[in-house]
């Protein structure tokens, strides 16, 4: 599921959580608990908002994240070079 996330912020300036939950099928509870564990590594940002009267998670990709991910495809490449 991180690895999901991850993959659908690489692409994105930023996605609400609704957004990411719709695209991963993920349950509520289990996307908030992947999002604090990539949050605590530095992956991701997450700001808490309201629009109107609703609660509105937005995460954002960190430079960590990027880093991290583009070092994740590296390593699968290598492995399928081999």
């Amino acid at each position: 599921l991180r690895l999901a996330i991850i993959s659908l912020l690489i692409s994105l300036e930023s996605a609400d959580f609704v957004y990411l939950r719709e695209k991963t099928g993920a349950t509520g509870g289990n996307l908030s608990v992947q999002l604090d564990k990539l949050e605590k590594a530095n992956y991701i940002t997450i700001e808490k908002s309201f629009k109107g009267k609703r609660p509105l998670t937005t995460c954002k990709i960190s430079s960590t994240g990027i880093a991290a991910f583009q070092q994740y495809v590296n390593h699968l490449k290598s492995y399928i070079d081999k």
